[in-house]
């Protein structure tokens, strides 16, 4: 008999998003707030290039195994614009199968079995999965609610560094939080770093779906983190390219061999037609982001103002609200059922997404349903909340 699985998955649990969507089915009235999908389309020019490189011989290659060299400096001259730095494209960015597989061959290029990686709680199922597939031990800073907003706390931070930190993996705006690093925010980061000797692992897969008017802000800007910082961005979120799976990975030529190699030979080559349409995306001066910005702003904010008086946490960007469970007297995978069962509304709950701030929310994807669909989302909630008699005595959120 064969064995059976092995440690690597112990401590592994599914994101829980498919399960929602399975009790879904096809019924058209129920809400799709479980996934983070959008309804937005992706750039024209990008899906015209991609189009025009299907059956391209040069689209239909292995090589060159990090990326076409015309797609790696256009990342660079995008993240030079961000971080005012120069990157060399070919021995300092590499082309990835999207942002998340350039996230585990960056987590395996910079820590070893045993290491401890830090990250915010909330934060990204598949970045603490990809910590622990790595052989590293996620170590958890949980965010605050301050005014209706998450925060980070630069104690609790700084109190997370250990002998043993190796990295530091943010997101920002960081999934599924919608937490905004501030200046002083990513000071502590840039300090936390600092102490511990490591590299910052910074997720950009959503910097720039920013909304209120918040500054942009690169941390590889600062000059203390400019060396140590591997940027990973892809156009996934930004450019609602999903389905294009092509991301990259970008920092000191010092480690970025070991990330091509990590990403070599795990994809060989991201997807030659998906290269064509992102590099059409990168160079296009109608990129949709700044009205895509717009739509999900004006979605979050009718969002809010529906569920408004109940324990929700307003996002400062990204795609996603929490909704606190605890804070109306069940558990997550309750109030999920019942949102599903009598709001008509699948919203995941984020029981492995995170250690102890995280598994109290549900989230609300507000980026998929336009605002006719989303308008009286706060009746569809509160008649849950009330079929399950939990509404009395609502109060705000805490973590």
């Amino acid at each position: 008999m064969v064995r059976g699985r092995t440690g690597r998955f112990a401590r592994i649990q599914p994101f829980g998003i498919d399960r929602v969507a399975a009790a879904v089915g096809g019924d058209p009235d129920v809400l799709r707030m479980e996934n983070l999908d959008t309804d937005i389309a992706p750039p024209p020019s990008a899906i015209i290039a991609t189009r025009e490189a299907v059956g391209n011989r040069a689209a239909n290659s292995w090589l060159p195994f990090t990326g076409t060299l015309a797609l790696r400096q256009a990342v660079a001259h995008r993240l030079r614009q961000q971080t005012g730095l120069s990157y060399d494209p070919r021995s300092e960015v590499v082309i990835t199968g999207g942002a998340l597989a350039g996230m585990l061959s960056v987590l395996l290029a910079t820590v070893d079995h045993g290491d401890e990686v830090i990250l915010t709680d909330p934060t990204y199922a598949g970045m603490i999965n990809r910590v622990r597939l790595a052989g590293a031990e996620p170590v958890f800073v949980p965010l605050m609610v301050e005014d209706g907003r998450w925060r980070l706390d630069p104690s609790r931070l700084a109190a997370a560094v250990t002998a043993r930190t190796r990295a530091i993996l943010l997101m920002s705006p960081s999934m599924p939080s919608g937490h905004v690093f501030n200046d002083a925010e990513w000071g502590a980061v840039r300090d936390a770093c600092q102490h511990a000797d490591c590299w910052l692992l910074y997720d950009a897969a959503m910097d720039r779906i920013l909304f209120d008017g918040l500054p942009y802000r690169h941390p590889a800007s600062f000059p203390e983190l400019a060396h140590r910082t591997i940027t990973l961005g892809g156009v996934s979120k930004n450019y609602r390219m999903i389905g294009w799976r092509v991301g990259w990975a970008a920092g000191p030529a010092e480690i970025m061999g070991d990330v091509a190699l990590a990403a070599i030979y795990n994809t060989t080559v991201a997807s030659g037609f998906g290269q064509a349409g992102v590099l059409a995306a990168l160079n296009t001066a109608d990129d949709g982001i700044a009205g895509a910005v717009r739509e999900w702003q004006s979605r979050r904010d009718l969002v809010a103002s529906e569920l408004a008086g109940l324990p929700i946490v307003i996002p400062e960007g990204g795609w996603s609200m929490l909704l606190d469970a605890e804070a109306l007297g069940m558990r997550a995978p309750e109030l999920s059922r019942r949102l599903l069962e009598v709001g008509r509304i699948a919203a995941t709950p984020m029981t492995a997404w995170g250690q102890d701030v995280a598994p109290r929310y549900v989230r609300l994807v507000y980026a998929t349903e336009p605002l006719d669909r989303l308008q009286g989302i706060g009746a569809r909630v509160r008649a849950a909340l009330e079929d399950s008699g939990r509404l009395r005595g609502v109060g705000p959120a805490s973590a």
